[in-house]
Formats: C-alpha cells, structure tokens, sequence
C-alpha cells in the first residue's frame, strides 16, 4: 500500500481544480453534477470553493449510474441502486460531470448516458480527483487533480471524510 495523496495535498489540489474552472467555464450556465459514491461530496467541496470565489448559486446534483453500466449483470444478482437527485433541469447548462478516479472510461460513458435522461445540456465537461490511465473508451478530463499510470494489478482507493472520515488516496494491489 501506497499513499499518493494526503489529506493536507486534498487541502490544495481542490481549490486549485476550483480555479481552473472558473478561469475556464461559464460560471453563469454551470452546474455541478457528482457521480455516487464520492463525486457526490467533492462535487459539493468544489461548489462550496467555486461559490467563495465568485458570490454566485451555483445549482448542483448528483447521478446514479448504476443502471447505466455495461456490466451490470457481472457485478451482482441485485446491484445497490441509490438515488439520483437533479433537482434543476440541465437543459443549456454546462454541466461539470464529477467523479473520483478516471480509469477505463466505462463510468463516464454510463453517467452521459444517465445525464441525458434529464435533458440537454449545452456542455458537458468532466473533472476527476485522479486520473488512473488505461482507457478503454475516448474519454478524457478537462481537469485533473492527480495522475498517475497505475498498473492493472494495483488499484486507487479514494477516501472522502464525509464517508470514510479521511481524505485519502491509496493505491493497493488487488491480491
């Protein structure tokens, strides 16, 4: 096991993701969508620091993508479904898609698919705390807070605070 990112570097890569946004977005149109589990709370970090910045509302939910994966079938007989809550419609919104780790691309594919579902937005740009390598799918980041080609036998294991009481990113092998 391996520690590539503390709680006190958590402490500086958020704000400067929060900076790269509002240099780059449309902070008028933007809404911040988090991908469940952990997208959700950096999702609201980042809106809480994006807001600080520029004095504005910025509207904000968080999807479920569960449904949406192409290997639903081999995860379980009964996958966890939670709930998705977009409570503003997304349609001509420039949507910050938010996840924790960018690996194989197949999270982000299902969560397009799933945003859809709740209308059109202008622009979809995507943010991740750290991006793994090794896609399977065209997808990039727009922003990125850590990379790091990770090898196939290892894995990145994020922790949030509002979950697992600490900011963390671990990298393990899978034995």
């Amino acid at each position: 096991m391996r520690i590539l990112l503390k709680s006190e570097e958590y402490e500086k890569v958020l704000p400067r993701l929060a900076a790269e946004v509002i240099e780059k977005e449309n902070i008028d149109k933007l809404a911040i969508v988090g991908i469940r589990r952990r997208g959700d709370y950096l999702g609201i970090r980042l809106k809480k620091l994006i807001e600080e910045k520029v004095n504005i509302d910025l509207p904000i939910g968080a999807i479920d993508i569960n449904l949406y994966r192409d290997d639903l079938s081999t995860l379980s007989e009964f996958p966890e479904i939670k709930e998705t809550d977009i409570p503003f419609d997304i349609t001509g919104k420039s949507v910050l898609l938010v996840d924790d780790v960018l690996y194989t691309g197949r999270t982000i594919r299902a969560a397009l698919n799933a945003l859809f579902e709740y209308g059109r937005p202008q622009r979809v740009s995507l943010l991740v705390l750290m991006d793994r390598f090794g896609r399977e799918l065209p997808i990039s980041a727009n922003y990125v807070g850590l990379a790091l080609n990770v090898p196939k036998e290892q894995y990145v294991s994020v922790r949030v605070k509002e979950l697992e009481g600490e900011d963390i990113i671990l990298l393990k092998d899978r034995s």
